[in-house]
């Protein structure tokens, strides 16, 4: 059942024809203090909440009903609508414990999706499966990894990926968070439908609209061509938003609004354009610690992160090294028609005390190169370490600075140096050492007057 909290009767009649010919039961309060009867009184599965009950608009009346609704039953989703919506409002309702932020007039199907998501999300039960039931249930086959970590990752993105929550994938560079990205899309009900990548870290401010929105022809020097945009592209199915902490501040408000809405204009054209995607997002960044920074919109975080999954580093899940091995050797077998690779017992124990600051992408390439270098097919230890030895990162030899020492920019800068002094300025192997895209680490050479050679590639 839901409950509408509004004083207007035409907004309340209007969300209960809505709701009711989707098939939910729907009841309804006009006051505060009605309101409290009602979750007092019934078994309420989410509740519509408006924020003002007079003339105010500043939201103060309906904030304080939230607080007093979430001391009574604080796992009832509640979503906000006003008709006098502000950053602010929807900024202190979500640290309060709402779970999404609607503006008045709102659009059907945009509430309805949420209601559904939210809904979905509160009858979601926690189970615990083994990885053999996991795969039955949904379709992992590209993910490697049978650690608790990974299993319970897993078991979450799961129950969620059938949903059209927005998720936020947290982990360290190298650790997949784009194949957890494509396994939410592959379990969702827009599996059928398009899934867009975009590594915004790879997108300038000055391309961003035309990336993201598409432009007209003529909107702007060398437009010579309409251009679809990512979100466009994406209707329907799921857009994956990589590198989200790298987005700068001008960016960040022209992406919150077609999350909030779901409405964006096309680069030269003032027509308004409605979107029906869902938003998976990543980043290897502390985005709270941005936003205490300032350099992440805090809104924006809340709009991204309904569900947040942190993906555990290889080194925290070190049983998994092994089959993670096998895995790459299969296909290696085949790529380089040597079926007979196989790593000793030995070689297998040694890579697991391996601490692989990059990660499974640093571990691929240990076990490729060492592929592509050794004679025989039974790989041992000597063969992996010769390899391990000249990567240029490896954590047990990294020194850093004491504390004052060195601002976070002059160690940036200088790890910039070592990584294309090493890589002989090939930018394309100096970017994948820093756990970087070509286009992030161009900027960065740009930013600090680093010299580079742009026919190194």
């Amino acid at each position: 059942m839901i409950l509408i909290i509004d004083d207007d009767i035409a907004v309340r009649t209007s969300l209960h024809l809505l709701l009711e010919n989707e098939g939910y039961e729907t009841i309804e309060a006009d006051t505060p203090e009605s309101a409290i009867n009602r979750v007092q009184q019934h078994d309420l599965s989410l509740i519509i909440l408006d924020l003002n009950f007079s003339i105010e608009t500043s939201g103060k009346e309906g904030m304080e009903l939230l607080q007093r609704i979430k001391k009574i039953a604080p796992s009832i989703p509640v979503i906000l609508i006003t008709g006098w919506g502000t950053i602010d409002l929807a900024v202190r309702g979500m640290k309060l414990g709402a779970s999404d932020f609607i503006n008045k007039p709102w659009e059907n199907s945009h509430l309805l999706q949420s209601v559904e998501t939210l809904l979905d999300l509160k009858e979601k039960k926690k189970e615990q499966h083994s990885r053999k039931q996991l795969d039955n249930l949904y379709n992992f086959q590209h993910i490697i990894g049978e650690d608790p970590k990974m299993l319970a990752l897993l078991e979450a993105i799961g129950r969620v990926a059938d949903t059209d929550a927005s998720v936020l994938i947290m982990g360290e560079s190298g650790t997949g968070k784009e194949l957890i990205a494509e396994a939410i899309h592959q379990n969702s009900k827009r599996r059928n439908k398009p899934f867009v990548k975009v590594n915004l870290g790879g997108i300038s401010t000055s391309l961003f609209e035309s990336e993201m929105f598409g432009h007209v022809r003529g909107s702007f020097t060398d437009a010579r061509f309409d251009r679809i945009g990512r979100f466009e592209m994406a209707n329907k199915g799921t857009i994956f938003l990589d590198e989200i902490g790298d987005l700068d501040a001008s960016s960040q408000v022209k992406l919150l609004r077609v999350l909030q809405d779901r409405t964006y204009e096309v680069l030269g054209s003032s027509r308004t354009k409605t979107v029906d995607v869902r938003v998976v997002c990543a980043t290897n960044r502390n985005l709270e610690e941005m936003v205490a920074r300032g350099t992440f919109r805090e809104d924006l975080l809340y709009r991204i992160n309904l569900i947040t999954v942190k993906l555990p580093a290889l080194r925290e899940r070190p049983k998994d090294i092994p089959h993670l091995v096998d895995f790459f050797l299969k296909n290696m077998k085949e790529i380089y028609n040597r079926p007979a690779l196989s790593v000793t017992k030995d070689a297998a124990k040694w890579l697991q005390q391996l601490p692989l600051p990059g990660n499974i992408r640093q571990l691929k390439n240990l076990v490729e190169r060492t592929v592509l270098v050794s004679r025989g097919d039974e790989l041992d230890v000597d063969d992996f370490r010769t390899q391990y030895d000249q990567m240029p990162m490896k954590k047990e030899t990294m020194q850093l600075p004491g504390v004052g020492l060195l601002t976070l920019e002059e160690v940036e800068v200088e790890m910039i140096k070592r990584a294309m002094a090493y890589h002989k300025n090939k930018i394309a192997k100096a970017a994948v050492a820093l756990g970087l895209t070509r286009s992030a680490l161009y900027r960065r050479l740009e930013k600090y007057n680093l010299p580079y050679d742009e026919t190194s590639d």
